[in-house]
């Protein structure tokens, strides 16, 4: 008997709330990593905490059989859900059944589904293709200097920005659903670091743009729940706030990217994710 049959009757749900969201309303999320945070980063402001496997391997970490079952017991009549988002302990993209679980998501909730990625896997053409299914692709850039992003994002080492940006390029192309680009801002920008991305997001025009701010604590030690906001309404402990820039900062990095781009700009507001 394996660890997945062993531990079937006290696993941990692979669907999860709905959590309320900024971007998306309330959200019903799927986790397609499993209880094992998994990811090819290890962004200094991720709500899983330190990352426990750092990889760039693509594997099926939970059965999709499991993901179909979890799902069916998560959707009661009484549940008000706008959308299905695959994203939870990791980086989704990771799970070689993505295809799968979108097909099944969109079959069983004919909700829209949403995929939230760190972009570290749009090199790679099954992937790309497995993102097609998906209603709104979300893509992480949090920063178009590699010393920056090295910081922010540490990354496994296999992985530079230049591969990212052209990944992100190469899905642009291909892509025929919303894509937005979610970027974490920590601190003020530069003048030059605006224009730089403003350059940027005109070369790969995505539908739309997520300026996005830790507002959220940071667990220290990994919580399951914190794939979603559970942990931050629990009022659970060992966890770090991180310091955000204030609003109306954001708000005018908002303004001046959408004069230069006109493609349309949603800022983050304070506790949601």
């Amino acid at each position: 008997m394996n660890a997945i049959q062993s531990t079937e009757n006290s696993r941990h749900s692979l669907v999860y709330g709905p959590v309320k969201s900024w971007r998306f309303g309330r959200s019903l999320g799927i986790d397609p990593i499993g209880e094992v945070s998994s990811c090819s980063f290890n962004c200094v402001y991720c709500q899983l905490g330190q990352i426990q496997v750092h990889t760039t391997e693509r594997q099926i970490f939970v059965p999709t059989s499991q993901i179909i079952e979890d799902l069916r017991r998560s959707l009661l009549p009484n549940k008000k859900i706008d959308v299905v988002t695959l994203s939870g302990s990791g980086e989704p993209t990771l799970a070689l059944n993505l295809d799968e679980i979108l097909a099944i998501a969109k079959q069983l909730t004919k909700l829209p589904t949403v995929v939230l990625t760190n972009s570290s896997l749009l090199g790679d053409r099954m992937v790309r293709d497995a993102l097609q299914l998906a209603d709104i692709v979300s893509v992480k850039l949090d920063a178009i200097s590699s010393h920056q992003w090295q910081r922010i994002n540490h990354p496994v080492g296999i992985i530079n920005l230049p591969d990212i940006l052209a990944g992100i390029a190469q899905f642009r192309g291909e892509y025929t659903g919303h894509l937005a680009i979610q970027t974490m801002v920590l601190s003020s920008w530069t003048t030059e670091m605006l224009e730089d991305y403003i350059q940027l997001l005109q070369r790969l025009s995505p539908d739309e743009i997520q300026l996005n701010i830790p507002s959220r604590p940071r667990a220290l030690v990994r919580q399951l729940d914190t794939r979603g906001n559970n942990a931050v309404e629990s009022g659970c402990g060992n966890l770090s706030q991180l310091k955000c820039i204030s609003v109306n900062v954001l708000n005018a990095l908002a303004d001046a990217i959408y004069d230069a781009t006109k493609i349309p700009v949603r800022c983050a507001p304070i506790a949601l994710s």
